[in-house]
């Protein structure tokens, strides 16, 4: 079959683990390419086909009807700019869509696409192509008072397409046993229409370059808890801080920690807390980090220490466990199926029991050791050649129906 690979328009490193999730994924099916039976035909963000995955040098397959409908965007924006003056965006929220699709559809004809794979959530139109999507966390549904999930828009924004995008999918992935459930839950998707691959340890994690003694370059001390997320508030920095508080105060603990990632709105209020709470010696914030540095990170962390609210899959517990770093992480839903006994896993609503558990593996070298030995099992059981293979597993199913017609 000839398949129509959805390619995020955020393929940029500060988008986080978004960014590796799909990066990792493009380079994997790209190797596996002369191993299936399958053509992928690579789609950027405007719509414009590629053989390969798209690059500065890359030249689009359509040229006639990308260079046509260039000309015909660039009227399009003129009109947007009319709109905009005159108060009528709302019109231009229903024109851009329509024409998007349209052209689209024109180029996924002239292709002669079978089936469409997206990699991200946010990225696949609904339409009459049979589409594979994946769903990383349905939020909105589950914790609506979130600012992201909530504000401007975003509840309504997020409902309304999952709503539509998911009922209509061909097959929906989720890394869990317990998002499958949710799906089933939130939108009647049938069972058998749901297909569980568990997450993968990044490859650039599982084989590290270690270019930098990043202690020296960050001006950070040893032995800190590291935490690797953008500033959103369901990432819970605050509720880590008060834990770092508690053991400076109940335990005479004094951890460093090391903040890495990038600012989504609320950097600004968790630095606020951080003054207030007298931390202002102990944290470190570093801002957006290559990925190069990353693994030396983990490897001198004495621990990650991950308190999002939000499940049921996550990165930086799979990166961390490859490393040898021990991992301390939020029980949310979901949690327990992906990390099994190779974490802690404590209350995000609690800072008491996070710091308990920051120093029992203090503590307890024996613990310690065991949830790094355990770690590194469970980032080796999945990786991303495991996932591909599972995903062209699905796309081999789909052949038999997708053959009965034109």
């Amino acid at each position: 079959m000839r398949i129509a690979l959805l390619i995020s328009s955020n393929q940029v490193p500060r988008v986080g683990g978004g960014y590796t999730f799909e990066s990792q994924l493009i380079d994997a099916i790209s190797r596996s390419s002369h191993e299936n039976k399958h053509t992928f035909i690579y789609y950027n963000n405007k719509g414009v086909a590629f053989t390969n995955p798209p690059t500065s040098k890359s030249k689009p397959i359509d040229s006639k009807i990308f260079w046509s409908d260039e000309i015909k965007t660039a009227l399009l924006d003129a009109v947007k700019t009319v709109l905009v003056k005159l108060g009528l965006q709302v019109v231009l929220s229903a024109i851009k869509p329509w024409w998007q699709k349209r052209y689209l559809l024109k180029s996924l004809k002239k292709n002669q696409i079978d089936v469409i794979l997206s990699l991200v959530p946010a990225n696949c139109p609904t339409f009459e192509y049979p589409y594979i999507i994946p769903v990383w966390d349905l939020q909105h549904r589950l914790q609506p008072y979130f600012p992201e999930t909530s504000l401007s828009g975003q509840w309504e924004s997020r409902e309304k397409y999952y709503a539509k995008v998911l009922r209509r999918a061909t097959v929906v992935i989720t890394g869990t046993e317990v998002g499958k459930a949710e799906i089933e839950n939130f939108y009647q998707v049938p069972k058998d229409r749901i297909k569980v691959i568990p997450f993968f340890t990044p490859r650039f994690i599982s084989n590290p370059t270690l270019t930098c003694d990043v202690l020296t370059k960050y001006s950070i001390p040893k032995q800190y808890l590291f935490y690797p997320a953008q500033f959103w508030p369901h990432k819970n920095h605050v509720g880590l801080l008060l834990a770092v508080k508690c053991l400076k105060e109940q335990h005479d603990l004094e951890f460093p920690l090391v903040l890495v990632g990038s600012n989504q709105g609320n950097e600004s209020y968790v630095k606020e807390m951080v003054q207030e709470l007298g931390l202002s010696n102990q944290v470190h914030f570093l801002g957006f980090v290559p990925q190069c540095d990353m693994p030396d990170l983990y490897q001198n962390a004495f621990a990650l220490s991950f308190t999002s609210f939000f499940g049921p899959d996550n990165l930086p517990p799979l990166e961390a466990m490859s490393l040898g770093c021990p991992v301390i992480a939020a029980a949310v839903s979901g949690a327990n199926e992906q990390l099994g006994n190779a974490a802690l896993l404590v209350d995000p609503k609690q800072p008491e029991e996070i710091a308990g558990a920051i120093k029992s593996l203090l503590e307890d070298a024996g613990l310690r050791q065991k949830l790094i030995d355990r770690g590194l099992i469970r980032a080796n059981q999945w990786t991303v050649d495991d996932y591909v293979q599972e995903i062209m597993i699905a796309i081999d199913d789909l052949e038999a129906i997708r053959r009965t017609w034109k």
